[in-house]
């Protein structure tokens, strides 16, 4: 079995959460430019890219306690943006489809930052 180092892992991790970003970015140019549809552009582009930034300065904190609370707020950024993610199909300006495969990379890296979370 190949297991990547925590080095390899953390680049890989990185380098999903900017894609991540970058395709919530792209989502939310399709919300609609009503003062309600700004509101949660800002919001989920907020939250959406956020994940990642703080990944980033997860993997140069200067402790193992600034380490934890910077993965949690990963977490914390990560359940906040699927919450927009279905806002945006209650509301019907986007379809399940047109969401699903963002909705299911948000939850994936919930799942990750929520891993990371508890086992440090």
């Amino acid at each position: 079995m190949n297991m990547m180092d925590n080095k390899e892992f953390s680049k890989k991790l990185e380098s999903r959460t900017k894609k991540f970003a970058a395709n919530i970015i792209r989502l939310s140019t399709s919300i609609p430019n009503t003062p309600e549809g700004l509101v949660v552009r800002n919001q989920i582009t907020k939250s959406g890219t956020s994940i990642g930034a703080n990944y980033c300065e997860a993997n140069r904190a200067r402790s193992r306690a600034d380490f934890k609370n910077k993965i949690k707020i990963c977490e914390s950024e990560a359940s906040e943006t699927k919450y927009w993610i279905e806002i945006i199909v209650m509301a019907k300006w986007l379809s399940w489809e047109q969401v699903k495969i963002e909705y299911k990379e948000c939850s994936e890296l919930l799942g990750i930052f929520t891993s990371i979370g508890k086992s440090i």
